[in-house]
């Protein structure tokens, strides 16, 4: 049986983005789209109760929202099979059980009105953290729901590698790099892998070093015109300078250590793209770039989001554990990425 791409609308102009980039999704699968409006949303921003004959105006207008929308995923895609779903549920709880038997969910990153905007972007994280299938947040520039770019990234952490130390069995493609694989291969673009790495500085090692190296000497002649005199700074002053020496020698070590770190660190980086992305070889119509940056994963991932059209994250799922489970990496991207976000289980 063929999963459907599950999109939920309410009728903004960001779930109108998210349907379009939902319907893009399935068409390029060749699978069904499922449209969720989930009519609880509308108490949730104290809709009154209008008259109706047979139906509360809740539903009429869930009914609404969801032929439009299915109206408008037709005219895009007319060969699209389209489903529809009017859910009596909290947003939440209808797209993760909805979830449970579909290829993707697609949501918008913000609803209709000030409270709506609040309220959906708690669902949208809501669902991206506690999916067991990919979430794909739709935010970003207007132009990255058609593909302006023609690049998917998709980011490498440590963790992603099975089995910690040792040999990685090849060919191996975590979760996230899968998908991303077949986004780039079904979109026709260019596929990077970006891993970001940081290495301590000699500002790191250094502070008793660089103390020593400034002030050791005049602290050593002070000490000794204190407490002993003439031969007592003399004395200081040679203790001062030895210990000024060992400052610099700290430095120059540490100096050294940053460089032989700096390296190890980036050698390990590439060692590291190159496994993540090893079961990718000979895949085909997929250009891959692979990209170790020395920088925050935070920042390494929103500079690549402002060149893709999207970017792949992994989060892990934790047995019985019932809280949000996205780092805080997965929420800097959902919050502030140029460009659509997936986010895929690693379990």
């Amino acid at each position: 049986m063929e999963l459907p791409v599950v999109v939920g609308v309410d009728g903004s102009d960001t779930a109108s983005g998210a349907l379009d980039w939902a319907a893009g999704m399935a068409a390029l699968r060749g699978i069904p789209l499922r449209i969720v409006h989930a009519s609880l949303w509308e108490r949730y921003e104290g809709c009154l109760p209008a008259s109706a004959a047979d139906r509360p105006a809740e539903r009429l207008r869930g009914e609404t929202v969801l032929a439009t929308a299915a109206e408008r995923a037709g005219r895009r895609t007319p060969e699209l099979e389209v489903m529809t779903d009017l859910v009596t549920d909290d947003p939440v709880s209808a797209l993760l059980r909805a979830g449970q038997s579909a290829e993707a969910v697609v949501v918008g990153w913000r609803g209709r009105g000030e409270f709506a905007s609040l309220l959906l972007g708690s669902v949208g994280l809501g669902i991206a953290a506690r999916a067991h299938c990919p979430v794909v947040v739709v935010r970003g520039r207007a132009e990255s729901a058609p593909g302006g770019t023609h690049r998917v990234v998709v980011g490498i952490a440590e963790r992603e590698r099975p089995g910690g130390p040792g040999p990685v069995p090849s060919p191996f493609l975590s979760p996230a790099v899968a998908f991303a694989l077949r986004e780039a291969r079904l979109r026709g673009c260019d596929l990077e892998a970006v891993h970001a790495w940081r290495c301590a500085g000699p500002a790191d090692h250094g502070p008793r070093a660089m103390y020593d190296t400034a002030y050791g000497g005049a602290q050593g002649a002070v000490h000794g015109l204190v407490h002993g005199g003439a031969l007592g700074a003399t004395y200081g002053a040679m203790r001062g300078g030895e210990r000024a020496d060992r400052g610099a020698r700290r430095e120059r070590n540490a100096a050294r250590d940053d460089h032989d770190g700096r390296a190890d660190h980036a050698q390990h980086a590439a060692g590291l793209l190159a496994e993540a992305l090893g079961g990718a070889t000979g895949q085909p119509l997929v250009p891959v770039t692979h990209r170790a940056v020395e920088a925050t994963a935070r920042k390494a991932l929103l500079d690549a989001s402002a060149r893709a059209d999207l970017l792949v994250v992994g989060a892990r799922r934790r047995q019985g554990h019932f809280g949000m489970q996205l780092g805080p990496v997965n929420h800097a991207v959902l919050h502030h990425a140029h460009c659509p976000v997936a986010v895929v289980p690693r379990s």
